[in-house]
């Protein structure tokens, strides 16, 4: 028996040798096995970025920044105060999984910089350093399964001004030779100035002597001073020049026009009244501007033009010391309104409901090609309408088999599903400036018994909460939204790309149609919307699958409303 054992045993080592000869020869031939199996294409990108005294292009603080997907790149601005040697990130966002590399010639400290993203300082270990090199261009790399080559621009912004008595326009500062020229009236004498504002460092630097400190100062001669910048110590020698011209007749302004507003700006000689008429181009008869309207700094005036006509072409005219300056003119954007606001429009094909009409064009959307695939829609059309005739959308939260899902309805698209998981494009294409949102609705939420993860396990018979918002915004394409937890991507409120926003949650039964409205909270009065976005949700954490099964939210006439 011991010699059978043993004969077999000899021979499956036999067989062992031989298939790693074959193996070994495989190897040498060229012919070893391949792992064709390809990586996944996972995106990398940079989602939201902020740096210590950051700020828009004007130097205002605000935590904007570019982000172009298509070209990796960030463009974000800084104040006066910040060293770009030495600049701070406090924010870093991005694509979940990735890793951040940087060139450790632009770290201040290379061991401690981090390799992951954080949502703020307070996120990270006390010995990290996000200090970078930011005085040029910086490289830096996100890796998933592939490389993303990312670029970092970041500019000072120095908000340098001279404003002088009988100055006329701004004065030019050059800030590469450290001169500045200033005009001003031919009737001003030039040994006795009086200089109320002086900031040739900026608004953090100093000025030494400071001729603000004096009652009147003499620019007779070039003049100079030494100033020192608002992030260094050392101070660097300017000289100033002051001319007199003759006083310019008139002014003018530039204009940005909204729906029912336009904003103007422009430049007026110091210490001269400014006034400004208005009207349609059909219309002999001006309308005067009221001087509370009209705001003066220095050499320069902003004002707001409000009540106007949407989709109007105006004339105006800058009076400057009682004398009118040429006539100027703008045309008001159209009060554009939501298509298929009304949500009478419904098609079914088979399980799906879609909230456009059969044969139609498709403005609105709904998750339900998500919950058909294994359940019934959750987002459908009812009779039970806030005028009595037409449709509304009744929106409801199930647990369709293995998952809570909420009842929605969005401006955009259902791209595709991913399992059980949905990827949406949010938004439609739109260039106008509504001051509220619009609609009807009701809703029934009950206590949440549904909870998707963990850290939300705090809200579980809380009651379930509807919730409706909107946001208009310049991004190049509609929003992606993806709700699988591995690759979650929302809607970022902090998106530099967003202009506008607003939102109502309603945690209380309201069981009889109601009007209400949002307002749009504008972060920018200068940028045009090239997207709106509107969304309502049964229940407000539904893209976490948290919710209340059974939560109804009801909406009807979705209207933009311009003021």
């Amino acid at each position: 028996m011991t010699m059978k054992i043993d004969i077999h045993i000899r021979h499956y080592v036999g067989l062992l040798a031989a298939c790693s000869l074959l193996m070994a020869g495989n190897l040498f031939t060229g012919c070893a096995i391949e792992n064709d199996i390809p990586y996944p294409i996972v995106d990398g990108s940079v989602t939201a970025i902020e740096m210590e005294g950051q700020c828009d292009a004007e130097g205002n603080s605000s935590t904007q920044a570019t982000i172009n997907k298509e070209e990796r790149t960030v463009q974000l601005y800084v104040d006066d105060t910040v060293d770009l040697t030495k600049a701070r990130i406090k924010r870093l966002s991005v694509s979940n999984g990735a890793t951040i590399r940087i060139d450790s010639a632009y770290c201040y400290n290379p061991s401690k910089f981090p390799t992951t993203g954080w949502e703020s300082i307070d996120q990270l270990t006390s010995s990290a350093d996000t200090r970078i090199n930011c005085s040029r261009d910086v490289p830096l790399t996100l890796s998933t399964y592939q490389d993303y080559d990312w670029m970092l621009r970041v500019k000072r912004i120095v908000n340098r001004s001279i404003v002088m008595e009988n100055q006329i326009g701004n004065a030019v500062i050059d800030p590469d030779n450290r001169v500045a020229v200033v005009y001003v009236s031919s009737k001003q004498s030039l040994s006795k100035i009086t200089v109320s504002k002086f900031d040739l460092g900026g608004p953090h630097g100093t000025v030494v002597p400071d001729p603000t400190s004096s009652s009147t100062y003499d620019f007779s001669e070039p003049t100079t001073f030494f100033v020192q910048n608002g992030w260094e110590e050392m101070s660097y020698r300017w000289t100033v020049y002051v001319y007199t011209k003759e006083e310019e007749q008139g002014g003018n302004a530039t204009a940005f026009a909204r729906t029912t507003q336009a904003l103007l700006n422009g430049s007026v000689q110091s210490g001269k009244s400014v006034s400004i008429d208005y009207r349609t181009t059909n219309s002999s008869q001006w309308s005067v501007l009221p001087a509370s309207d009209i705001t003066t700094s220095g050499t320069s005036f902003s004002a707001t033009l409000s009540g106007l006509k949407p989709a109007t072409t105006y004339i105006y005219r800058v009076s400057v010391g009682g004398v009118a300056g040429e006539e100027q003119q703008f045309t008001t954007a159209p009060a554009t309104q939501l298509t298929d606001g009304s949500l009478d429009n419904w098609h079914q094909v088979d399980k799906l409901w879609n909230p456009w009409a059969q044969g139609g064009t498709s403005y609105w959307d709904t998750g339900n090609r998500g919950a058909t695939t294994v359940g019934n829609s959750n987002s459908v059309p009812t009779d039970d309408t806030a005028t009595g005739s037409g449709h509304a959308a009744l929106l409801e939260s199930k647990w369709i088999v293995l998952k809570f899902a909420a009842g929605n309805i969005f401006t955009g698209t259902y791209v595709k599903t991913v399992g059980t998981n949905g990827v949406l494009d949010f938004g439609r294409e739109f260039s106008s400036f509504p001051t509220k949102l619009r609609f009807s609705y009701k809703c029934a939420p009950v206590p949440i018994d549904k909870v998707g993860e963990d850290s939300f396990e705090y809200l579980k018979g809380r009651m379930d909460t509807c919730h409706i918002y909107t946001a208009l915004g310049d991004w190049d394409e509609p929003v992606e939204i993806r709700t699988r937890p591995s690759e979650r991507k929302l809607l970022d409120r902090k998106d530099p790309n967003m202009i506008a926003f607003g939102e109502m949650m309603q945690g209380q039964t309201i069981s009889q149609w109601t009007t209400a409205e949002i307002t749009y909270d504008y972060r920018s009065l200068t940028r045009t919307p090239r997207y709106i976005i509107v969304v309502a949700s049964a229940s407000k954490y539904g893209d976490y699958f948290t919710g209340g099964v059974g939560t109804k939210l009801w909406v009807d006439n979705f209207e933009l409303v311009y003021e």
